[in-house]
């Protein structure tokens, strides 16, 4: 993570390719470098659980007369417990990663700074009460998302 927020830092700062978009300190900025972080999982595991989906089932839909779109559709239904898995497992790096999202975003009170942040910025500061809670409230919402997740799984 801190490696592609270094990558995406290089490319929107001023001497970047993508400079003159101004992003960089910015939440767009944190939401680029979260999104190339969680990309590759979801993709691997999404393809993964598209796998083991039995090969007569798209022969199947093709038969029925669905459009590419409708095939594309009712494959990632068949699939959709990995499909959430993977949605979860990216969720769950994205939701500890601090690196990339302090470099590109630069921690700003108000604009740019997390809870993941924050807490490095509370340790770094010797608060370790608020740190703690805010671990606690980042803990829980995790929790609480995992549940949710959970939840529509059965669905």
């Amino acid at each position: 993570p801190v490696v592609v927020g270094l990558f995406v830092y290089l490319i929107l700062s001023n001497q970047g390719p993508l400079g003159s978009l101004d992003w960089l300190f910015t939440a767009r900025a944190m939401v680029v470098s979260q999104t190339i972080i969680a990309l590759p999982l979801v993709i691997g595991l999404t393809l993964t659980s598209l796998r083991s989906i039995d090969p007569s089932v798209p022969l199947q839909i093709r038969s029925l007369g669905a459009t590419r779109r409708q095939l594309a559709w009712t494959l990632l239904l068949e699939a959709r417990l990995g499909v959430l898995a993977a949605i979860i497992a990216a969720f769950g790096g994205i939701i500890s990663e601090v690196g990339a999202v302090m470099l590109v975003g630069g921690n700003i009170e108000g604009q740019t700074r997390v809870l993941t942040t924050a807490i490095v910025l509370e340790t770094r500061r010797g608060n370790f009460a608020l740190a703690l809670a805010l671990g606690i409230i980042l803990l829980l919402l995790a929790f609480l998302t995992n549940w949710l997740f959970h939840k529509l799984s059965y669905e």
